[in-house]
């Protein structure tokens, strides 16, 4: 009303560093998403199992996207700036400078990306130590986290490793590029680097991996100032990183997350009163966030730690503070249907037709699925079609990189039917790899009720339904498609000391938007896709077995 004194509105500015992209988001305190940005980043994949990224061309990225989120907006209204990233291995030099991770010597890609497995053998020296730190990642470290990687360096790029400087989790480089202060995030060195909350670094460890230089430098190079996420970092915004992203010099900036646990932390505190879910009214451990895109991520926390075998954690305040997490994952989901479907011959046909109807390819897909289902559900279409999905080794919960993707029905058909079916049957391969991860957690002292997705693939109704049908729980989906991006602004708003605590925060700026209830009338079925799903590993390890024999 004209002469009332208006409260301005206070927004916070996320940035999410994907596998594949850079996303900004300008989020209110109420968890709307204001305005939206994305812009590609480069991926190097020189030989196999190897990808690398330029720290460079992904710091631009987040300038532009950045840039284009705040354009118009007060400066005065904008009070915090929080970042994710993917748990890749960023390397400069003593003065900052790009460090090669390659034989080639191409300083700008000095970045290995988490999905890189080069280290294989390195990782599996380190597990035959059975260091008592590898309790903490599930019993068996992953060629996704840095000790491997950083072994592989001095092993295999001498000239590199003396020159390093620093070594960061991506997250931990974007918070240092804003600041200047090479303080690290819980959140990392503990999911990622074997750091613990209550004991910091293991230096029998370090020594018996035979990385013992990072200990004599008390631990420089890889962080010994450690930051809880959300946790305000340093002075502040610096002016060289105010002008670069186009935000106000000081303004607060979050100890990070890792992507996964941001999605989580945007999602799985939400409210969920009158929804008529089995989690309502209960602990938040009732719940499981699962961050859905390149790969999936399993995100459950607990009160007291729970050893999980297979699942890495369980980790202190690696997510929410004061709680364990334990995070399960699969290596390739989004990327597996991406593989699967963009490799078969009747892709030119799909891509065409969904062209011309003005869809995506997976619109089109659940589309004609439908229209092929006849009087079935269309679940029940796979009943002689089985998809194995570890075409990039299994993470959770059997933790061997060494595992293949199968697939068992097979026929000489050639078109659009089977290509719908095997997008199916993959999606279904990836729902039964959660519902045994879940059946791991929960063997283990985990009660989980109800599953809250976000990511990419929450984006498409059929990888939902499922995932519901076949684990039996409900899913619940957040308002805002773009929860990784409000997890990120949740940290920002906490650096800037509007809110007491994250947990605060998460109750405020998380929202549910839609539920997904299984339909139990298909359990039956879905218990007997599990039965095969489990006797496809125990096939391939057998005929494995009797190959290694030879």
């Amino acid at each position: 009303m004209p002469g009332e004194k208006q409260t301005a509105v206070k927004y916070y500015v996320g940035v999410d560093v994907g596998s594949a992209s850079v996303r900004a988001a300008l989020v209110d305190g109420f968890g709307t998403v204001v305005a939206h940005a994305e812009q590609p980043i480069q991926v190097w994949e020189p030989q196999p199992d190897h990808y690398e990224q330029s720290s460079a061309d992904i710091w631009a990225a987040c300038c532009s996207v950045t840039k284009e989120v705040v354009c118009g907006v007060d400066a005065s209204q904008i009070q915090g700036l929080g970042f994710d990233g993917t748990c890749s291995l960023v390397v400069v030099d003593k003065q900052f400078q790009p460090l090669a991770v390659n034989c080639e010597g191409q300083n700008h890609r000095n970045v290995i990306m988490w999905m890189d497995h080069r280290a294989a053998s390195q990782v599996e020296r380190i597990n035959a130590t059975q260091h008592r730190v590898l309790n903490y990642v599930g019993g068996a470290m992953s060629v996704e986290m840095q000790p491997p990687k950083l072994l592989w360096i001095k092993e295999n790029l001498p000239e590199s490793w003396e020159k390093v400087g620093y070594f960061f989790d991506l997250p931990d480089f974007l918070s240092w590029k804003a600041t200047g202060v090479t303080a690290r995030s819980l959140c990392t060195v503990v999911c990622k680097w074997t750091y613990t909350s209550d004991r910091g670094w293991d230096d029998s460890f370090w020594k018996m991996i035979g990385l013992e230089d990072l200990v004599k430098d008390k631990y420089e190079k890889i962080g010994n100032h450690v930051l809880s996420p959300g946790e305000a970092v340093g002075e502040g915004l610096t002016p060289e990183a105010a002008k670069d992203l186009g935000l106000p010099e000081g303004i607060a900036v979050a100890a990070s997350l890792i992507d996964a646990h941001a999605g989580g932390l945007g999602v799985i505190g939400a409210d969920v009163k009158g929804h008529n879910l089995p989690c309502e009214n209960q602990p938040i451990t009732s719940r499981v966030a699962m961050i859905c895109g390149t790969s999936s991520c399993h995100m459950g926390v607990s009160e007291t730690p729970i050893f999980v075998p297979g699942v890495w954690g369980p980790y202190f305040s690696a997510m929410v503070p004061g709680l364990w997490l334990n995070e399960g994952g699969q290596s390739a989901t989004g990327k597996l249907i991406d593989h699967v479907v963009r490799g078969h011959v009747a892709f030119p046909e799909l891509e065409a037709k969904a062209a011309a109807s003005a869809h995506s390819i997976y619109t089109y897909l659940n589309s004609h699925l439908d229209l092929i289902k006849k009087s079935l559900p269309v679940g029940f279409l796979t009943v002689d079609l089985h998809v194995w999905p570890d075409f990039h080794g299994n993470r959770s919960p059997l933790t061997d990189l060494t595992l293949k993707g199968m697939v068992v029905g097979l026929t000489l058909s050639r078109g659009l039917d089977e290509l719908a079916l095997i997008y199916l049957a993959t999606i279904q391969a990836i729902a039964l790899g959660t519902r045994h991860i879940l059946e791991a957690m929960q063997a283990a002292g985990h009660d989980i009720t109800t599953l809250f997705l976000c990511g990419g693939l929450s984006k498409n109704p059929l990888f939902v339904q499922m995932h519901a049908d076949i684990t039996g729980k409900p899913v619940v989906l957040s308002k805002e498609v773009e929860s990784v991006l409000v997890g990120a602004a949740i940290l920002g708003a906490c650096a800037s000391g509007d809110f007491a605590s994250i947990q605060e925060a998460m109750a405020k700026m998380g929202k549910i938007g839609r539920v997904v209830q299984p339909n139990h009338e298909h359990k039956r079925f879905y218990d007997k896709k599990y039965e095969v799903f489990l006797k496809l590993v125990e096939h391939q390890r057998e005929y494995r077995s009797i190959m290694n024999s030879l």
